[in-house]
């Protein structure tokens, strides 16, 4: 018989609102070099850390990967589908591993290079809480008591402000309805990840969720520290990736004039041109078969030495690579209506950044429908974000969007998600399509511009326009840095940071900060706020020189739609046995018709005539007969003593053989048939509800 297995657990934890945060490690996924189960109310996620014990050759960046993945029976659900299991990750899945790639990749070591992998699986899940939040925490616990080098612990929170009130950890519904939904990480006084959604609010009461937010920091981190204490590996040796400093001193002496010269170049093709011609004539000189050095040696060291003359010339001497001011803007175009055919089209540049937006109106059967782990959703409102080769010079096959498309429309879509119109006041679904034809730094926020325009060109009533401006940073100590406004590619590629803010003259809508470094104090990111909202209304005043509010009507070539309302008793007319009034107004006017319970009718038409005319035929079907009006009518049958006729609607009347004709009639037959259709006014309703009509007095 076999002796019981005993599990050397080891569990942590702090109140944070409304439950407590539980780490727990130990008896799951043992053979990860972490692994932590993270619990807060109904959530358990688990989270674990592996990694390769070789170190990954020919590269010079972190090879870190994120998963996350929310699993069906997290919830109590069965997989809708043929399959009956799920496959790639959801739009959901790839943003929340992203959201937790973001504050962890800054804090490993910068030589090392072996893989690492971290997997976040929701195996249970709570209706009123995201789990991606706590997928952040326990990826820095698993991290943390792993044997692998990781400059942490860090803390992750969800901050959400519900009218003058900050919570931590709101929950779905709060953070539906809040004013801001904050997502704040960081280490002890440091912040290293931000992303935020709003509705208009200042730099100060951003400040204030952020401040918030970072008061939870402490608890968060001191739990991890006592886990890692309690359950903690020792940290494995690692082969770092080290540049030959002799290779450097090389360079330099041979090559430093002309790196120089490739710094000043402000057009990104010209510049690339000029390095790669120094890097053919270094690798020329410098790699031979007797020489252990190889071409990505070369080039690595060529990259490190123009690094820190970009950065010094920034930093020492206020310098940029284009020449620009600190705070200056790149040059801007601003431009509407460039496509004939489409409902709204915008093309905002700014330096060689170009987003081409394209907006498109559709009916409610054009919402997409969203299946998560919470209650099935529809979105009335998308932004998808292209990014083909071309648009940075190269040739590479077009395959489905990756992660970072993914990302960067999520991000432009919630910039512009707050100023959109209510579904009762613009019952229009909205797609947006960002065709990036030109990157060289922050396309994401030239997509918050152009998607803007391109919403007022197609007549969508947004509040207000909005406007994004990404800032860089490049940081020696906390004393001695200089933030960039409107970062261009390159000072992206060598900076230290990379912080988008979009909003409208009002206030911010969205914010997303990255970091290279191991996070930046709050007071910094105050400053960047500041620099970003006056960065944010200079663009603002290019766009609103061009267009700046939404076009009274929408495209001709976008479809008409109206908002009804009928009494609830009158659906079942509307609807007709076996939908046959229903149906007959779409057959006759190619309109579709969207009734909802309350009574509630939204009719969408291809153009104005079908969409009066089928509005008419509605109103004919639900409205109650009126005397002294006109009706189409159809002959029914027939009587001695006149003909009956039918409404629209179904309802008959009858036609009396003195109200057929201005003459005598002496055989019905002789002036209508069964089938007539004709115009007969409504001349009587009588107690008993029974309805009188007359074609003489038409």
């Amino acid at each position: 018989m076999s002796s019981p297995l005993v599990f050397n657990t080891h569990s942590v934890s702090c109140r944070l609102g409304r439950h407590d945060l539980i780490l727990e490690t130990g008896k799951l996924a043992r053979q990860a070099n972490g692994a932590v189960l993270v619990k807060y109310g109904a959530i358990a996620v688990l989270v674990t850390a592996c990694m390769s014990r070789e170190k990954r050759e020919g590269i010079d960046f972190f090879p870190l990967t994120v998963e996350y993945r929310e699993k069906q029976y997290a919830a109590g659900k069965i997989p809708g589908g043929f399959f009956k299991r799920e496959g790639k990750p959801t739009e959901k899945e790839i943003l929340s591993s992203r959201l937790i790639d973001r504050p962890i990749r800054s804090l490993f070591p910068k030589d090392l290079v072996n893989e690492v992998q971290i997997v976040a699986q929701v195996l249970s899940s709570d209706p009123d809480y995201d789990p991606d939040v706590f997928a952040i925490i326990g990826a820095s616990a698993a991290l943390t008591i792993s044997d692998i080098s990781f400059n942490g612990p860090l803390a992750a929170v969800r901050i959400g402000k519900i009218e003058d009130r900050l919570v931590i950890f709101p929950t779905y519904d709060e953070q539906e309805e809040g004013l801001i939904d904050l997502c704040v990480a960081g280490t002890k006084g440091r912040i290293v990840m931000i992303e935020s959604g709003s509705r208009e609010v200042s730099e100060d009461d951003m400040f204030a969720a952020m401040n918030y937010g970072e008061g939870f920091f402490e608890d968060i981190i001191r739990i991890q520290e006592e886990l890692r204490e309690k359950a903690g590996k020792r940290k494995a040796v690692y082969e770092p990736f080290v540049i030959p400093q002799t290779l450097i001193d090389t360079v330099e002496e041979r090559y430093l004039e002309d790196l120089k010269g490739v710094t000043t170049i402000a057009e990104k093709e010209s510049r690339i041109e000029a390095f790669e011609a120094i890097a053919k004539r270094a690798i020329e000189e410098l790699v031979s078969d007797d020489a252990e050095i190889e071409e990505v040696d070369v080039k690595r060291a060529l990259s490190y030495v123009e690094k820190r003359l970009v950065r010094d010339a920034i930093l020492k001497e206020r310098k940029r690579v284009d020449g620009r001011a600190i705070d200056e803007i790149r040059p801007l175009a601003c431009e509407v209506s460039v496509l004939p055919r489409t409902h709204g089209s915008s093309l905002f540049t700014r330096g060689q950044t170009q987003s081409l937006c394209i907006t498109t109106l559709g009916t409610k059967s054009d919402e997409q429908m969203i299946e998560g782990l919470e209650e099935a959703n529809y979105k009335h409102f998308m932004l998808h974000y292209s990014f083909p080769p071309f648009s940075v010079g190269e040739v590479k096959p077009i395959r489905g969007p990756g992660r970072r498309e993914i990302g960067h429309g999520a991000l432009a879509e919630r910039a512009l998600k707050y100023v959109m119109p209510d579904k009762d006041e613009f019952p229009y679904t909205v797609r947006v399509v960002s065709e990036i034809l030109e990157s060289n730094g922050s396309s994401s926020m030239a997509t918050a511009c152009a998607a803007s325009l391109s919403l007022m060109d197609a007549g969508v009533p947004i509040k207000r326009p909005v406007a994004g401006i990404a800032l860089g940073l490049v940081k020696e100590t906390d004393e001695e840095y200089i933030i960039l406004t409107d970062i261009a590619g390159l000072e992206d590629h060598y900076g230290d940071m990379d912080f988008k803010v979009a909003g409208t003259e009002k206030g911010i809508t969205s914010i997303q900060m990255d970091l290279k470094v191991d996070g930046i104090t709050l007071s910094m990111v105050r400053e960047a706020l500041e620099l970003a909202r006056k960065a944010r209304l200079e663009v603002l005043g290019v766009m609103n020189s061009v267009l700046s509010a939404p076009r009274e009507k929408v495209s001709p070539y976008a479809p008409r739609i109206e908002v009804m309302e009928i009494p609830e008793d009158k659906i079942r007319d509307l609807i007709g046995p076996m939908g046959k009034n229903i149906k007959k107004i779409i057959a006759d006017t190619e309109a579709t018709i969207d009734v909802e319970q309350t009574g509630r009718v939204v009719v969408a038409a291809p153009n104005e005539a079908a969409l009066k005319k089928a509005i008419e035929m509605i109103e004919l079907f639900t409205s109650e007969p009126e005397v002294g009006k006109v009706y189409d009518v159809r002959i029914s049958r027939i009587v001695n003593f006149g003909a009956f006729c039918e409404l629209p609607s179904g309802k008959e009347g009858l036609i009396h053989i003195s109200e057929l004709s201005d003459g005598f009639v002496e055989n019905v037959e002789d002036v209508v048939k069964v089938g007539d259709e004709l115009k007969a006014k409504l001349i009587k309703i009588d107690d008993l509800g029974r309805l009188n009509f007359s074609v003489k007095r038409v």
